[in-house]
C-alpha cells in the first residue's frame, strides 16, 4: 500500500515537473487593444409609438360630406331661404293703411326699445322684440349652409343686418303704414347670432367640413 501510495506521488510531481510554462505576454504596439478591451459597438434603440400624454393628437374634425350629400343639404337650405323669404315679404312688405298715424321712423338705436318696454302690458313688448329676433335666427341657420363662406359669425351677422337694412329702407321709402327702425336690423341680428351659436355654425361645419391639409414631411 505505501508502495503504491509513493507511485501515484512520484507521478503527480512528474506532471507538475512537465508542464508547459506560461508563455509570456508578448509585447503590444501603443495602439493595439486585446478582444476585451475593444469598444463595443452600440446599438441604436428602436422607436416606440409614444402612449399616454405624449401620443400625438387624434384628428378629431369632421370629414368632409361626399359631393352629392353636400349639394343636397345646400338645395335644401336654398329652399328653406326662399320659404323664409317669401314669408319675411309678407311680414314687412305688406301695406298697412291703418298704422299711417301710428308709425314714425327712428334712427336712434335704442329709442324703439324703450317704447316697447314701456307698454303697460308685456304681451306686446314681449311680441315686437320676440318676433324681431325670431325673424333673424333662419339667417344664422341657413347662411353657413347655403354658402361656405358666410360660415363665420361676423360674416353672418354682416349679411343679415345688409339684408335687413335693406328690408327697412323699402319700408320707410316705399311701403304704407311702414317705417324705418334701426332697432329692428338690431334686433334681427341679434337673432342671427343666437341661431348660429345654437345650431347654424355645427350645421355649417357639417356640410361644408374642411379637410385636412397634409403634415409637411421631416
Amino acid at each position: 500500500m505505501t508502495t503504491m501510495a509513493q507511485r501515484l506521488r512520484h507521478a503527480t510531481r512528474t506532471r507538475r515537473l512537465t508542464r508547459k510554462p506560461a508563455s509570456a505576454p508578448r509585447d503590444r504596439a501603443p495602439g493595439d487593444r486585446t478582444p476585451r478591451e475593444r469598444t463595443p459597438r452600440r446599438r441604436t434603440p428602436r422607436r416606440r409609438a409614444p402612449r399616454g400624454r405624449d401620443a400625438a393628437p387624434r384628428d378629431l374634425s369632421p370629414r368632409p360630406l361626399p359631393l352629392p350629400l353636400r349639394l343636397l343639404a345646400m338645395l335644401l337650405a336654398f329652399t328653406a331661404m326662399v320659404a323664409f323669404a317669401a314669408v319675411l315679404a309678407r311680414l314687412t312688405l305688406e301695406p298697412s293703411p291703418a298704422s299711417v298715424s301710428l308709425t314714425h321712423s327712428n334712427l336712434h338705436p335704442g329709442r324703439s326699445l324703450r317704447a316697447y318696454l314701456e307698454q303697460p302690458g308685456l304681451r306686446d313688448a314681449v311680441k315686437q322684440i320676440g318676433g324681431n329676433v325670431l325673424l333673424g335666427v333662419p339667417f344664422g341657420l341657413l347662411l353657413p349652409v347655403l354658402s361656405p363662406g358666410t360660415r363665420g359669425l361676423l360674416r353672418v351677422c354682416l349679411v343679415t343686418a345688409l339684408v335687413m337694412l335693406a328690408v327697412e329702407l323699402v319700408q320707410g321709402a316705399l311701403i304704407t303704414g311702414r317705417a324705418f327702425d334701426i332697432d329692428d336690423v338690431i334686433l334681427n341680428t341679434s337673432g342671427a347670432l343666437i341661431g348660429h351659436l345654437l345650431l347654424g355654425r355645427r350645421m355649417g361645419r357639417a356640410v361644408h367640413a374642411r379637410r385636412p391639409r397634409p403634415k409637411p414631411a421631416g
